[in-house]
């Protein structure tokens, strides 16, 4: 174990913001609830954006940016958006400071704005005020519009990456000539965000759709992905949303279709943000501190060269530097630690604790026989090879890596998956063991409502690619046509 850290048997709450402070990702700003994002915790971000960038592009999206401040009459407009946001807006009132006679700063009472600005919590209402300006014809459609931005919804109990008062995201806004254009690129999206949590965070998650109760407000339809971390909690990592018309309606942004008649557009909307960096952690990190999949990791190979003269760094450097550039043509990112102010194992502890996928050492010895120690982060092991050809090993391992890593979580999963028939089963597995319950559910928000209250577990989603499979609900007895997801969530 890492020094400092703290066990996850021991105290998960503690273990997680041990890993996040100690491996310099992130930490607690002056201003209550909000976070300062560290280089390092930043260029997982970084790689996290490009991945998904690129996904968003190749799938016909562009990028663009709306303002920060929302007018507040905007939110009255859709009366499910604004009772669901309501109590998380930050609100500006006044436009101006000056200064008192006594030096102190003050709000200037006489500068109070005419109608007072929201602080982003999302951005429906301020595009869709947009879009009525853009859209006249069939011709317009469809707008594929993605933007990367802070929003502020204003947390009290906060904990970094997941849930904090302001933090990063990217959110899609869609207007489309159809329902079907616009369910499509709902689930479009989901698939998307589905993939990137598998192929490049190792992380399997489960996709489905929300109930009535948990979907996000203003939507038709919300359909999530959902991931389970190491304590048995689930995390909502992802959602998409079918509109409707319910936006084009409330800002009345009709198009003229092919026959000539006016139309209300329809909508979809998606985001995921840096909560993913919190379920990145949560899902494969260990007692020792992080578990990168080589994908998102910002250094793929670590180099520690063991000398105790400089002549012999110097000649160690030479042989590194033959390694590097291999390596650099095979597109993978390195470090070389030279620094003379760590010892070694100071170096192996910090890199350790980073998550990097592989760590090379080299010494005197490793010189005069032409090998190299090579050391995995996900399985500790440790093994010599020839240093010709070490680029082609890397660039095995580094995919094995990962796959190893989507494996282990796939397997937890599967350990801390439980199917119950009977309320008084349910909530035994809840409250003993946690994890993802399949349970029967009557389809009514009451018996969720009462579920909830009873044992904290919420539904997750009702899944997709599980087979029907008629029962009756563990609470009412009621008919079920298939099980839902059940669990304790962040």
């Amino acid at each position: 174990m890492a020094k400092g850290i703290t066990k996850r048997k021991d105290n998960y709450y503690k273990w997680y913001n041990d890993i996040v402070m100690k491996a310099g990702l992130a930490e607690n700003s002056s201003v209550r609830g909000c976070m300062v994002i560290k280089p390092y915790g930043f260029a997982i971000w970084e790689k996290m954006k490009e991945c998904l960038d690129k996904m968003f592009k190749e799938t016909g999206h562009e990028n663009a940016y709306f303002p920060l401040f929302i007018p507040k009459s905007f939110f009255s407009k859709e009366a499910n958006h604004v009772d669901g946001f309501a109590k998380e807006c930050a609100v500006v009132t006044h436009y101006r400071l000056k200064n008192k006679e006594d030096g102190t700063i003050v709000v200037d009472e006489t500068a109070k704005l005419e109608e007072e600005l929201i602080i982003r919590p999302t951005s429906e209402t301020i595009i869709w005020s947009t879009y009525k300006k853009w859209i006249q014809s069939y011709r317009d459609l469809p707008i594929l519009i993605n933007q990367w931005a802070n929003v502020v919804r204003w947390e009290m109990r906060t904990r970094l990456f997941l849930r904090t008062a302001e933090f990063l995201w990217q959110e899609g806004h869609t207007a489309h000539a159809s329902k079907k254009e616009a369910l499509d690129e709902t689930i479009q999206m989901l698939n998307i965000y589905s993939e990137f949590a598998e192929k490049w965070m190792a992380m399997p998650v489960i996709k489905g759709k929300k109930t009535e109760n948990e979907k996000f407000a203003g939507a038709i339809e919300t359909f999530s992905i959902e991931a389970l971390m190491q304590d048995g909690k689930a995390l909502q990592s992802g959602t998409s949303h079918f509109l409707g018309q319910n936006f084009a309606k409330a800002f009345d942004v009709k198009f003229t279709n092919k026959t000539g008649k006016l139309e209300y557009v329809w909508a979809s909307s998606w985001g995921v943000s840096t909560r993913l960096m919190g379920a990145l952690i949560m899902a494969h990190s260990d007692d020792k501190g992080l578990v990168l999949p080589p994908k998102l990791a910002p250094i793929q190979v670590v180099i520690i060269p063991i000398y105790r003269k400089k002549e012999e760094l110097i000649t160690i450097k030479k042989v590194v530097n033959k390694i590097l550039i291999k390596l650099k043509e095979k597109g993978i990112s390195y470090k070389f630690d030279e620094r003379d102010t760590h010892r070694p194992g100071h170096k192996f502890a910090e890199y350790e604790l980073k998550g990097v996928p592989i760590r090379l050492a080299i010494g005197k010895r490793d010189i005069k026989n032409g090998t190299i120690e090579l050391a995995r982060r996900d399985t500790y092991e440790k093994k010599t090879y020839e240093q010709i050809g070490i680029e082609n090993i890397i660039q095995e391992l580094l995919e094995e890596i990962q796959e190893n890593i989507y494996l282990k979580a796939i397997k937890f999963r599967k350990e801390n998956s439980h199917i119950v028939n009977t309320y008084d089963e349910f909530k035994k597995v809840i409250n003993e063991k946690q994890g993802f319950v399949f349970a029967h559910w009557d389809g009514t928000s009451e018996t969720e409502k009462k579920i909830k209250n009873e044992t904290k577990a919420s539904i997750r989603n009702i899944p997709f690619g599980y087979p029907e499979e008629e029962g009756k609900c563990i609470v009412t007895g009621k008919y079920s046509k298939q099980r839902v997801i059940f669990a304790k969530a962040y």
